[in-house]
């Protein structure tokens, strides 16, 4: 598996504008969320992704999986709904601009955030 880019601000913002493929931001959710390659090099170590995500016992796509994302977005803490704005100053894409890849671009983003955010008392 390719490496992962860093996750900070910088990577965030080409999410949100397109700069990181679509791979790479589902690699970077399923990486934050436990999910593994397994020894084998053939399927997925899910043993330590959260209970609430062993319905996926391999990664979803984010992307492109409508119900997947919608439970990502269930699973942002309420006080963290509004990093986009917070952090990034993100505010929004034009209604010209906006795609259901786009949008669920901006959700991943806001969990990656939330992530941070959680995971910052850990280190």
């Amino acid at each position: 598996m390719n490496e992962l880019p860093p996750l900070d601000t910088a990577t965030l913002r080409d999410i949100l504008e397109e700069r990181v493929p679509n791979a790479t931001v589902n690699r970077l959710l399923w990486h934050c969320l436990g999910y593994r390659p397994n020894s084998l090099g053939n399927g997925w170590d899910s043993t330590r992704v959260p209970e609430e995500w062993q319905q996926y016992p391999e990664p979803p796509d984010f992307i492109d999986s409508r119900p997947a994302i919608v439970k990502l977005t269930r699973s942002i803490p309420a006080e963290h709904k509004q990093l986009l704005k917070e952090v990034l100053a993100f505010e929004g894409y034009r209604v010209s601009e906006l795609t259901p890849h786009r949008t669920r671009r901006a959700t991943a983003v806001n969990w990656l955030l939330s992530f941070l955010r959680r995971t910052a008392g850990e280190r």
